[in-house]
């Protein structure tokens, strides 16, 4: 259950600008046509080449051109341009047009050394020598590839052709169908929904990875036969259609998922199962670099998870780990040249790294604190650290660090050719890289000498530097000067801890109006989320970030309002022990958490505790929806996307945190939106996509059908059309357009 977030471009004249004013318009925040890009972006996109150059991605006259860079002189040279590689590809057969999109749209699968990719042209692929400007088709059959995908030693490309997977070879383009019996319930090397949304993560549905000596592929096949269908209408057509999906809903049954590995003739083995039957979820499949085959499991209901390795069809358990309340998905170990391993854990309450010999016995903690491990970047073996991304300063803001492998300060080097050995300056155990507060996101280069940092802070657009290994800049990439964003009116962005009745200290921000007189009374705009994120960055609210969303704040504050944003316990980010308080109850702990917040808000004495609007999407709207119905904290209330009643909901996520229907009636019932329509205080506006296939409309329509009942009105905004983040142009406009014409009316 992950809103996605909508990004909002265009340049149109300053005049849109309050004609000067330095005000902002709803048009020019979100109008399909006439809005402003306030705040830019880093126009250099830069990935890192495993040979160490840069690799820059730029569009010349409306076409993708690739240069390799040098980091250390910011030497440029083509790596290859489109019209050239267009040229190729037409004499390989592929159809100009649809080459041209294709190229345009950058949507390119690369082998690991970066000289070659390969590219979907009109349902087939196409094998593109990037270095000597040729192409070569390697597939002819009907239907479409998907998920193309290298081989270590670039010689194979497996694909998907349906929900059956294959592989076609690079040189002979002679193609090989991996696995038969794919079809409407079975799933092979194919993630069904369900998995994709809420275990491997949404947007890719690869299950199949290839083997280190490319011999192999691992695979998922899912049999969906026993899992429920739900049914879309959609009604925009004449006559409607219909989108139709396996959807399992809390209690459903569940895919079964079956581990095979398939060698290059098409000879499946199948793992055997460790659990006897056990209902099980098959969460992380991946290879060691000696070969074998491993593999995470987790109960249904995700109160633990084990790592496994394969010899033959048979696993041995390498780690166990018990959950604080609801255990975590965890990303599989991060192997050593000596065949020791580094392994994320929760188990202290906060999520650190851990390092394993290579016959798993544990062998030190390798970071510890109050503070979560949020992404590895991977280990440079010659200095023995581990690079990585980390809130260690502030759960308000990302940066990078560094730490030794041991969890200890390195042992003092000496000096050579003195008579006494004198030992050099101790270096901490983990050395923070960057230095700005604020929110950086960072990638390194293959030797870890050097890393590309893109940095922002709430009142600061996005930047980009390169850095060297000490965290010294050698390089402003992008300074992105945003002078659009300068000439606006600013309100004034405000962080502070502020501690729940029984101590936790909550993030919180403030944008206060420009002017703001605090011996005035002004209503109040709070945004939510709300939902669970541990140790995900991603559903933090009060982040020391400049983008979009800041910019709709800093409106609603030239409008006289404060907006007011609180991260709950349970979406603060701040390990597995925060979240104990909401298992088994979904928005009870939230909602207590939030009411705190709003008694040191009335202590401040300059917000109207009458006038307070509470809006959010997805679990945020789940917790204005609920807000309004089991409180009396809010005059005013608009819900994107709730989920009205848990069981409503994939079984997957929840679950996780809910435990199954019938083990669990009293907790669903008191996380319950539905049974609480009748309490509903205050004015709600409701939004919803009518093709949602994440919290679907039907949660919306029960909870409306609860209010009539109830004899309590309801305002609803339907976006025909869209999924479950809205991001076509007329929808976030009619969304942002419906929820401020009702705060202005309401609040």
């Amino acid at each position: 259950m992950r809103l996605r977030a909508a990004l909002f471009g265009f340049f149109i004249p300053v005049l849109l600008l309050g004609q000067g004013t330095g005000k902002l318009t709803l048009e020019s925040l979100f109008h399909p046509s006439r809005k402003i890009q306030y705040l830019g972006s880093p126009s250099t996109r830069l990935a890192w080449a495993p040979d160490g150059s840069l690799v820059q991605t730029e569009r010349r006259n409306g076409k993708v051109a690739l240069l390799r860079v040098d980091p250390r002189t910011w030497e440029k040279q083509p790596l290859f341009e489109a019209d050239r590689l267009l040229a190729a590809l037409k004499v390989a057969g592929a159809p100009e047009a649809a080459a041209s999109e294709a190229l345009d749209s950058a949507s390119l699968s690369w082998n690991e050394a970066r000289s070659a990719f390969v590219v979907s042209i009109a349902d087939d692929l196409y094998l593109v020598d990037a270095v000597q400007a040729q192409a070569r088709r390697l597939t002819s059959a009907p239907g479409k590839e998907d998920e193309p995908t290298f081989s270590p030693d670039g010689r194979q490309v497996a694909f998907l052709r349906g929900n059956d997977l294959y592989s076609v070879d690079t040189q002979t383009s002679q193609e090989t169908r991996l696995t038969t019996g794919g079809g409407e319930t079975v799933f092979n090397g194919r993630l069904d929904w369900v998995y994709q949304e809420e275990v491997y993560g949404r947007g890719s549905f690869r299950a199949f990875w290839w083997s280190p000596d490319s011999s192999r592929l691992a695979y998922i096949s899912f049999d969906e036969t026993k899992v429920p269908v739900y049914t879309l209408a959609d009604d925009r057509n004449t006559p409607q259609t219909f989108l139709k999906a396996r959807y399992p809903k809390a209690g459903d049954p569940n895919p079964i998922a079956r581990l095979g590995v398939v060698d290059l003739s098409g000879n499946t083995s199948w793992m055997a199962d460790p659990y006897d039957g056990k209902e099980t979820l098959l969460v992380q499949v991946g290879w060691n670099p000696g070969g074998e085959l491993l593999a995470c499991f987790q109960d249904r209901v995700q109160t633990w998870l084990e790592l496994r390795s394969y010899q033959g069809t048979g696993s041995k358990l390498l780690i166990h780990e018990q959950g604080v309340a609801w255990q975590e998905r965890l990303p599989l170990p991060r192997y050593l040249k000596d065949g020791a391993f580094l392994w994320e854990s929760d188990r202290s309450g906060f999520r650190h790294l851990y390092r394993y010999s290579k016959d798993a016995k544990l062998l030190n903690a390798v970071t510890s604190g109050d503070w979560c491990v949020e992404d590895v970047f991977g280990v440079d073996e010659a200095s023995k650290q581990v690079y990585f991304a980390a809130t260690e300063r502030s759960f308000t803001g990302l940066d990078a660090y560094r730490a030794t492998l041991t969890g200890k300060a390195p042992e003092p080097q000496t000096t050579k050719g003195k008579k006494k050995a004198e030992a050099l300056a101790r270096e901490p155990a983990m050395v923070r890289l960057t230095q700005a507060p604020g929110t950086h996101s960072v990638a390194f280069s293959p030797d870890f000498s050097m890393f590309l940092d893109s940095s922002t802070d709430a009142a600061t657009p996005r930047q980009q530097a390169l850095f060297d290994r000490r965290g010294t800049r050698l390089r402003l990439i992008d300074d992105n000067p945003s002078p659009l964003y300068k000439a606006v009116q600013l309100g004034t962005v405000k962080f502070q801890q502020v501690k729940t009745r029984d101590g936790f200290p909550m993030e919180t921000l403030l944008v206060l109006p420009p002017n703001f007189d605090p011996a005035k009374k002004y209503p109040v705009v709070q945004h939510i989320y709300g939902g669970p994120g541990f140790p995900s960055f991603r559903t933090h609210q009060v982040r020391d970030a400049l983008n979009a969303s800041m910019l709709w704040y800093h409106f609603l504050a030239q409008q006289g309002y404060v907006v007011w944003i609180c991260d709950n316990r349970l979406a603060s980010g701040k390990g597995a022990v925060s979240a104990a308080g909401s298992y088994h109850q979904l928005y009870v702990q939230e909602l207590q958490d939030q009411m705190d917040g709003l008694a040191w808000l009335k202590l401040q004495g300059w917000a109207d505790m009458d006038r307070v609007a509470l809006e959010g999407w997805s679990y945020g709207g789940s917790m204005t929806a609920y807000s309004l119905t089991h409180s009396k904290g809010y005059k005013v209330g608009i819900a994107g996307a709730p989920v009205t009643d848990w069981r409503l909901y994939d079984s997957i996520y929840t679950e996780r945190f809910m435990g199954l229907p019938k083990e669990n009636a009293a907790g669903y019932d008191a996380s319950s939106i539905l049974k609480a329509a009748p309490s509903l205080s205050g004015k709600l506006l409701i939004l919803h996509g009518t093709l949602d296939d994440n919290v679907h409309p039907q949660n919306t329509v029960q909870f409306i059908d609860a209010l009539q009942k109830a004899l309590k009105p309801v305002d609803v905004m339907l976006l025909p059309g869209s999924d479950h983040g809205p991001v076509a142009p007329h929808h976030v406009w009619a969304r942002i357009k419906a929820s401020w014409d009702f705060i202005s009316e309401n609040l």
